[in-house]
């Protein structure tokens, strides 16, 4: 899914980490912080970082939106952020089959989730200006475009720049799949983002 956009010059970084159960939520949420940390540090004169993340990357793109910049002594050049499917209320998932790699605690999902995290202490790590993207698929299910719209909605209540976009026709899997069509929608997004449409 790189292709459409490396061929049109964009400078791709695919993102790995721990998962479940060899890592924990806070060591997955960390790993992907520093992978930005250290993307600035080795391209410090870079034209703007863009996250892309979805579904659980959605999640963990979210935490790096919310990221406290000064413990890692860098300010990440960052200029937007496409949220694809996510997931940023961790707690409804504590009593699912979902839970069990991850063995997760009330704690453990209320400090790991940015729609609490806005809520309770809406800090601004990254300047006002960057903007986010809130994208569901129209044949997601109902738990998905809930955290989808209430994580917008709080983005907006705490005086963020975000907007909001369901794509028609696609599901969780064709919405990221679609990706290496060059003329797909999200594509677009990532090829454009300062048009006045992406963001």
């Amino acid at each position: 899914m790189v292709n459409p956009l490396t061929a049109q010059g964009v400078v791709v970084a695919v993102v790995a980490y721990d998962i479940a159960p060899k890592g924990t939520l806070d060591q997955m949420v960390d790993q992907v912080t520093r992978s930005v940390v250290f993307l600035q540090r080795r391209y410090p004169s870079n034209q703007g970082i863009y996250i892309c993340g979805h579904s659980a990357g959605a999640h963990l793109a979210a935490m790096v939106f919310l990221a406290s910049w000064m413990k890692h002594g860098v300010m990440p050049n960052l200029q937007g952020f496409l949220l694809v499917s996510g997931i940023y209320d961790l707690e409804p998932i504590i009593a699912t089959s979902q839970n069990a790699p991850l063995h997760m605690t009330l704690e453990d999902a209320q400090r790991n989730s940015p729609q609490r995290r806005l809520e309770v202490a809406p800090a601004r790590p990254v300047g006002p200006a960057c903007p986010v993207l809130v994208v569901v698929g129209q044949h997601e299910s109902p738990e998905f475009h809930r955290q989808s719209r209430e994580f917008y909605e709080t983005l907006c209540r705490v005086g963020r720049k975000a907007s909001f976009q369901q794509l028609r026709g696609v599901d969780h899997f064709d919405i990221i799949e679609n990706l290496t069509r060059e003329d797909d929608e999200l594509t677009q997004v990532g090829l454009n983002p300062s048009s006045p449409t992406a963001f």
